[in-house]
């Protein structure tokens, strides 16, 4: 093979090996900007629909004018497990003052959900996500993880941890609406 063939294979070569790299760099960028990858704070929170225990449907925006402390979590975790008794006391003190708690289990069957739930006495709103899309879309990764979304449905903060009552308490605090915080000013 002569020279002029050998450095015409090598150049061919080397574009298809370059638009190879450059076609798996786009497509990987495309899918991170598609999968809407870390939300950051101030961002809208992303809209979701779930069914609840109850078999309704329940969307992120029924909320929209309230305080939502939004938990992923599932009944095989054990600091999930922690929380949730920490949660309740807290969904009872705040429902009232404009917050509510959505919790929002990942791929678990109905009946174990509901048994915990039961076993718990949990009765904030409990939505199920079967097949992990609301997961997805809130870019989850590991459990437990909160998001404090405000009255106008705007990320505050995302919580990559396992929380403590006096904690979760202090971010129901932080999304109380701003005319409950009026209200609860002038009774004092």
């Amino acid at each position: 093979m002569g020279d002029k063939k050998r450095s015409i294979l090598k150049t061919s070569f080397l574009v298809g090996i370059a638009a190879l790299i450059i076609y798996v760099l786009y497509t990987n960028l495309s899918d991170i900007k598609k999968s809407g990858a870390a939300l950051s704070i101030g961002d809208d929170a992303p809209d979701f629909q779930l069914i609840n225990l109850e078999g309704e449907t329940v969307k992120l925006s029924d909320y929209r004018g309230q305080g939502v402390f939004l938990n992923f979590w599932a009944t095989y975790c054990p600091p999930c497990k922690k929380e949730m008794p920490f949660m309740q006391n807290q969904y009872e003190l705040f429902k009232e003052k404009g917050v509510t708690i959505l919790t929002v289990d990942i791929a678990e069957p109905h009946p174990v959900v509901e048994k915990f739930a039961v076993k718990y006495g949990l009765t904030f709103p409990i939505l199920l996500d079967l097949n992990q899309e609301t997961m997805d879309l809130y870019d989850v990764a590991a459990i437990p993880v909160s998001f404090l979304i405000d009255e106008n449905g705007k990320v505050v903060d995302r919580i990559s941890s396992s929380l403590t009552e006096s904690q979760i308490a202090d971010y129901m605090e932080q999304i109380m609406p701003d005319s409950e915080i009026d209200k609860t000013a002038s009774n004092q």
